[in-house]
């Protein structure tokens, strides 16, 4: 059932008690859970907050922090899984789901009792009515003994009695066509209904409309909205004009609230100075930026080269590609000393003209669609931080792999690098160490795809590209990671249709595999849509499903994303056979 009123139908309910939170393993979510907790712990509820990352650990954690709790929120986790089937929870237990994968599942959507749904149905989810996928049972036949007459009645011959049998059989005939009928229509509505997976609106904005309707809104929680938003926008989860319609609404935000801010701070100067490192003095800005990761803390030259836009653009794993990057620092005036220092130790008046360089380079060299409106973060005099900045920081800070930590530890880290007031806490900055590791993941990222596309390790199998990481390649262990084996997956894809000279080729997906668990010979996969999709919906959720069904084989769709899915290494050959017949 969906909430049409986020306070009085959601917040005023859990706040009167403990709340349980499950968080899901991505940076939407976190940043969601980082706004709820922000507002809870502005009015002293009491929560536990615990990351999940499949559903065997939502049934684990459930099962464990179940006690004395009443109301469940689940962000970014659930809301595609019939809950109430899976957890089998107390009657007196209510859920209270926020999740971007789409679709919904449809029993989520009519419970009436114990699922709430915070956000809004998408215009185009086109979800079932409730008399098209429900049904009561009917009796098919009438009770025989009610109807039959009696045997010493006068009034009714044998004719007659026949006559009635053959009434009531042929309604029951017309019953049970009725009935097939009625289930053959169920089948095909929710096979189109959930055919396609796809990602609806941010969850972490959705959490900054309840703070805003609250009144709870500061800087820093729209920030975190706006890094929500921004995640979805570059890893191509939404449309262009989603992502259009939600920053006009942040706008609006961003006057009111840091105009407000600025009046406070304004107001409390003419008693007492405000000290340099004050972490009030914030304020947030729109500005057209550029497509390229991390380049106000980079070299323009790496940014350039791997960034996966530019990359793609100039086909920079080439000898022809290295030369038109030169080339471009060359039209630009931007000597390579410059290009090769980090981006604040650059020549000041390069630095001014460096956005209008790129920009007029973008006309001449196929770099179409370079810039795309985003937002700055300023603290005072200190460097700024575009949006995207955190995101990249916060997916390497996920990687559990690069130094040792538990999934949980990291997941902690990352929110921990959403609070500024981390910075004076102690002398490292996980913002900026997350930054130097996103440098390296993306480094790593393009050596990868180079050498696959090299070795022509991106095959064609017929409907789809498949890409394998083979196990003790360099710095293979990092793609177990599921957010990482898909963005190098949605790299490759689109390296290898630019590669390409057959325009049929871009309407094909990839599918990409890297191991797991190597002591239980596990690997994991995911699917990527073709890039020719205006709006990314994927079907292998569908297809991966239907190969499980058909086959043998021990397909695991545990993950949230139903585009992820978990095998055994030697399945691995026999499942992409079973995909390619599917799918030809």
């Amino acid at each position: 059932m969906f909430v049409d009123d986020l306070v009085k139908g959601f917040y005023d309910v859990v706040s009167k008690n403990k709340v349980l939170i499950l968080v899901n393993y991505d940076v939407d979510a976190i940043c969601a859970a980082k706004i709820f907790q922000y507002i809870l712990r502005f009015d002293n509820v009491v929560y536990v907050l615990v990351p999940v990352k499949t559903t065997t650990e939502l049934k684990k954690t459930y099962e464990e922090q179940k006690a004395g709790v009443k109301h469940i929120v689940l962000i970014n986790c659930g809301g595609s899984l019939d809950i109430i089937d899976i957890l089998e929870p107390e009657e007196d237990i209510i859920f209270f789901i926020t999740d971007s994968h789409k679709p919904t599942d449809i029993c989520n959507v009519y419970s009436s009792s114990q699922i709430r749904l915070l956000d809004t149905p998408e215009e185009d989810e086109k979800i079932p009515e409730f008399d098209e996928i429900f049904r009561d049972e009917e009796s098919s036949e009438d009770d025989s003994n009610s109807d039959e007459p009696n045997d010493d009645s006068n009034n009714d011959n044998i004719e007659k009695r026949q006559n009635r049998r053959r009434m009531r059989q042929q309604n029951a005939f017309i019953k049970r066509k009725e009935r097939r009928n009625w289930e053959e229509r169920r089948k095909k509505l929710l096979f189109d209904y959930t055919q396609f997976s796809y990602y609806g609106r941010s969850s972490a904005i959705l959490m900054y409309d309840l703070a805003w309707k609250l009144h709870r809104e500061s800087v820093d929680v729209l920030w975190w909205g706006i890094i929500g938003v921004t995640e979805q926008f570059i890893f191509g989860k939404t449309e262009n004009m989603r992502y259009l319609k939600e920053i006009e609404l942040i706008g609006d935000h961003i006057g009111r609230i840091c105009e407000s801010t600025n009046n406070h701070n304004n107001l409390n100067s003419v008693s007492q100075p405000v000290p340099s490192n004050d972490t009030t003095n914030l304020r947030i800005e729109f500005e057209k930026d550029l497509l390229l990761a991390l380049y106000r803390h980079w070299t323009i030259e790496s940014s350039i080269r791997f960034s996966m836009f530019t990359a793609v653009s100039l086909k920079l794993w080439t000898v022809k590609g290295e030369k038109r990057l030169k080339q471009i620092l060359a039209e630009m005036g931007l000597p390579l000393s410059e290009s090769r220092q980090m981006y604040h130790s650059m020549d000041l008046n390069l630095r001014k003209q460096f956005f209008g360089m790129m920009e007029k380079m973008s006309n001449t060299h196929n770099l179409l669609n370079l810039t795309y409106p985003s937002f700055i973060l300023y603290q005072g005099f200190k460097t700024r931080y575009q949006s995207a900045d955190y995101v990249y920081s916060m997916i390497a800070t996920l990687e559990s792999n690069i130094h040792g930590n538990s999934s949980t530890e990291c997941f902690y880290n990352t929110m921990d690098l959403l609070s500024r007031r981390n910075y004076y806490r102690s002398k490292k900055n996980l913002l900026d160490e997350g930054i130097e590791r996103a440098k390296w993941v993306l480094t790593n990222m393009f050596r990868h795809i180079q050498a696959a596309l090299d070795m022509k390790q991106v095959i064609l199998a017929g409907p789809f590209y498949y890409l394998i990481v083979q196990e003790g390649t360099l710095n293979s262990q990092h793609y177990s990671n599921p957010q990482l084996l898909v963005m190098l997956a949605s790299f490759a894809l689109r390296a290898q249709v630019a590669s390409s000279n057959k325009n049929k080729n871009i309407r094909l997906p990839l599918i990409a595999s890297a191991v797991l668990d190597s002591a239980k010979e596990t690997c994991i996969v995911v699917g990527i849509p073709p890039i020719t999709e205006s709006l990314p919906r994927s079907f292998f959720g569908k297809a991966f499903e239907q190969v499980a069904n058909k086959t043998s084989i021990d397909i695991s769709l545990d993950y949230f994303d139903s585009s992820i899915a978990t095998i055994q290494i030697k399945d691995r050959p026999t499942f992409f056979d079973a995909l390619t017949a599917l799918l030809s």
